[in-house]
């Protein structure tokens, strides 16, 4: 369990009433990565992480947190751990700063003498400095969002678990959560995150878990992900080259190879997959004539072999799958994530 932060093996959730909420799902998020926890609404990504926090008791399976087993060494383990699940909830008439002092007051493990200390710079993280002694009930959602972060950060955290941190915040606001996350990530706390926002998720995250129907669909490394469908190669030749080009792509082996119709500019876009069979990505050394057992041309052999068959290479570019198309192909839904 050392190598990760976060471990689940079987981990499930049903309701009396039957449904299955989680559906043993085997969770593992390495120490230091970012982890951006996607799927749709209902999908189950909330009551996953109110059961790793030991919000919500599992029907069954098990949870580690920090290579220690949950809920058994959640005394030891929780100070080490930030959180921001569902929204933060805070007394209204009370200001920001006079909500986390409360709540820095109920953490036995935290040090009275330092605590004016930690709430300041809590609350300047965030950016709430300034509005620090203003009601919570006379924040925005913005605003709100940001003393929940702050409260999650009121100690250095070996865990840092965020449902949607994003959420109410302007465009700036979302930077600075980004900013703030790869900071956190640098100094060597373990991210967990779920949002929305796929742009977010996509410029942040090392690695990726995608939930569907209370089941974990696919994770890992987010170059992992995104290259299970392959490439595909795009070329821009003259009209005249098209037939050429299609030609010289398939004898390369790159056998779905196909022109598109001209362009007002009498140009054609020609595309090609760089892939094998099983959709694996193909980016090693590969001979011009396709190459043996089973291994594709490398692009820069797609081009050298088309100059040579004399065509005129106008543009080559390389594209890869989008983290989003990943997701739409699993589930079958639009990117509108979080609960």
């Amino acid at each position: 369990m050392s190598d990760d932060a976060i471990r689940t093996r079987g981990l499930t959730k049903r309701f009396r009433t039957g449904q299955v909420a989680v559906d043993g799902i085997d969770l593992a998020v390495p120490r230091g990565a970012v982890y951006g926890f996607l799927g749709p609404n209902g999908s189950g990504k909330t009551t996953t992480i109110r059961m790793l926090l030991g919000l919500v008791a599992p029907t069954a399976g098990q949870v580690h947190l920090l290579g220690e087993p949950m809920p058994q060494a959640a005394a030891r383990v929780l100070p080490r751990v930030g959180a921001l699940v569902e929204g933060p909830a805070f007394q209204p008439y009370l200001s920001g700063r006079a909500n986390l002092v409360r709540l820095d007051a109920v953490d036995a493990s935290a040090d009275p003498r330092t605590s004016r200390a930690r709430i300041d710079g809590a609350l300047d993280r965030v950016g709430l400095g300034a509005a620090a002694d203003k009601r919570y009930r006379q924040y925005s959602l913005g605003m709100k969002q940001r003393l929940g972060l702050a409260a999650a950060l009121l100690r250095p955290r070996d865990l840092l678990v965020l449902d949607e941190p994003t959420n109410g915040l302007d465009p700036q606001g979302t930077r600075e959560v980004r900013h703030l996350v790869r900071e956190l990530s640098d100094a060597g706390t373990t991210v967990l995150v779920s949002s929305h926002l796929l742009a977010e998720i996509e410029q942040v995250c090392t690695h990726v878990g995608i939930m569907g129907h209370g089941r974990l669909l696919l994770q890992g490394t987010r170059a992992e992900l995104t290259a299970r469908r392959g490439a595909r190669v795009v070329l821009r030749v003259p009209a005249a080259d098209a037939d050429a080009a299609v030609a010289e792509l398939r004898r390369l082996g790159l056998t779905d190879a196909a022109g598109e119709r001209p362009a007002a500019d009498g140009t054609v876009t020609v595309t090609a997959a760089l892939a094998d069979d099983d959709g694996t990505q193909v980016d090693g050394a590969g001979a011009p004539d396709g190459g043996a057992h089973g291994a594709g041309p490398r692009p820069q052999d797609v081009a050298a072999a088309l100059v040579r068959a004399g065509v005129g290479l106008l543009a080559l570019d390389v594209r890869r799958p989008s983290l989003e198309q990943v997701f739409v192909e699993l589930t079958g839904e639009g990117f509108d994530v979080a609960r």
